[in-house]
């Protein structure tokens, strides 16, 4: 097939950018869904400071909602790809029609939090009943319509797996375009359409997912030819969902870590709802930097989990190489935009009272930026090369072990009087430091003894 021989052919620097490219425009896309909401609901003429701290709680569980799919899809991404190397196209059948099943029951379990849990989790960050009442009704649609964005990411990997990033890419566009056209017309009410606030905003997200999630499935029908597709490949196999998720469930902790994190600096700064909603309002343009790694990162993971199929050692240090190079591009890019325009971003979201938060917040935590972008970077060629202990580690350190910890005890110094807010945004430059020396370490452990193991390499 074409796309396994550019795979296979092509030169590793430049499949990167072919590859990565859009996936970088696609995450980043994922990400302006929740930037775009925030921007609308931060200039509605009623409640808008209310809404922006109902927002900024319900974005740990729709964080852990992407992590599972994502997980999951980032699982399949490796192992389609590298059983496509082995020329196996019976069992990435079964893949993909696996994780699609995954898929299904992971919208079960997001559809029954949607309707039993949403009000005990918002209650549990704040006693103001307007944002409780806000948070409840976003996060319920949310939940309960979650079946786009999990659908969506399992068709977006399966794509990527076969080297068809691009479609990936225009089904991001579509959803992201049909979410800003419906924004301000739900949240404002316009023509026919009533005043929803941030109830609207919550719809006109789900609309856009689930418009992605549809297109994605028509595109995954009609290129994915290298393996069959149909209902009996859904049917459950222990053994391919063990493999599955023996490279995803890295990716879901990762992730998931992620969601804890922010669910836990809200606990945090519950004290101060101003910084509580400034922290909310930076971790979603701290996202979209990122992202623009996790996309990256996205490309790695198959080329590396391609050649590391074949036996090929050299692309498999042509992928390190390249990858980790590029991404620091990126990052350095990310780090120069967001500590010369922090008060471009404060007026987008009509901080209000969060502005001189948000705005230390953004001068410090994009410090950490460089050494995140790496650390991401790393996890994905981890999970190329079956180190899904190592990419566990770095999200332990990263998002549990060392932030949580030291934002408490700087917390403390704040309470006292004795310190600002800003002595807990440096705890994010100083987590992401070490975690990337630990990172360093474990990239030599893993070509040593994964990679270093490699000697007849398949050619052709």
């Amino acid at each position: 097939m074409a796309e396994s021989n550019k795979m296979r052919d092509m030169p590793v620097n430049k499949l990167m950018i072919r590859m990565g490219i859009p996936m970088i425009l696609s995450m980043a896309l994922q990400a302006v869904y929740n930037i775009v909401d925030s921007a609308f609901v931060g200039n509605m003429k009623v409640g808008s400071e209310a809404a922006l701290n109902a927002l900024t709680l319900v974005f740990p569980v729709q964080m852990l909602m992407v992590a599972v799919a994502i997980g999951t899809g980032v699982g399949t991404n490796a192992l389609l790809a590298r059983t496509l190397g082995q020329e196996n196209p019976q069992k990435a059948a079964k893949v993909a029609g696996n994780s699609l099943f995954l898929g299904a029951i992971i919208y079960v379990v997001c559809l029954l939090f949607g309707v039993f849990g949403v009000k005990a989790y918002i209650s549990s960050q704040t006693v103001d009943p307007q944002v409780i009442s806000m948070g409840t009704g976003y996060l319920r649609i949310c939940c309960v319509c979650s079946f786009g964005i999990i659908f969506f990411s399992m068709f977006e990997k399966l794509l990527q797996a076969t080297g068809r990033s691009l479609y990936s890419t225009i089904g991001q566009v579509v959803g992201a375009v049909v979410n800003i056209i419906l924004d301000p017309i739900m949240i404002y009410g316009i023509g026919p359409v009533p005043e929803m606030g941030v109830e609207g905003a919550a719809y006109a997200t789900v609309i856009g997912q689930i418009a992605s999630a549809v297109l994605l499935f028509i595109f995954h029908k009609k290129f994915n030819k290298e393996f069959e597709q149909g209902v009996s490949y859904m049917k459950p196999e222990g053994r391919i969902i063990r493999e599955i998720y023996s490279i995803g469930l890295p990716a879901i902790i990762a992730q998931a870590l992620m969601s804890i994190m922010v669910y836990v600096m809200n606990l945090i700064l519950k004290f101060n709802a101003a910084a509580q909603t400034a922290y909310g309002l930076f971790y979603k343009v701290q996202q979209f930097v990122l992202f623009l790694a996790f996309g990256l990162r996205d490309a790695i993971t198959p080329i590396i989990a391609f050649a590391y199929g074949r036996g090929n050692k050299k692309r498999i240090n042509d992928g390190i190489r390249y990858g980790l190079m590029y991404t620091i591009v990126l990052m350095a890019v990310g780090i120069l935009i967001t500590e010369l325009f922090p008060e471009s971003f404060a007026g987008l979201f009509n901080a209000g009272q969060s502005r001189e938060y948000f705005i230390d917040a953004m001068r410090i935590i994009s410090i950490s930026f460089l050494f995140a972008g790496v650390n991401v970077a790393y996890q994905g060629i981890y999970q190329a090369l079956n180190g899904g202990i190592e990419s566990l580690v770095i999200s332990l350190l990263r998002q549990l072990v060392i932030i949580l910890p030291l934002a408490g005890v700087f917390s403390i110094f704040v309470r006292n009087g004795q310190m600002g807010v800003s002595l807990i945004w440096w705890a994010f430059p100083i987590t992401e430091f070490l975690s990337c020396l630990v990172g360093y370490v474990l990239l030599k452990r893993i070509k040593k003894y994964r990679v270093g193991e490699i000697t007849d390499e398949k050619k052709g």
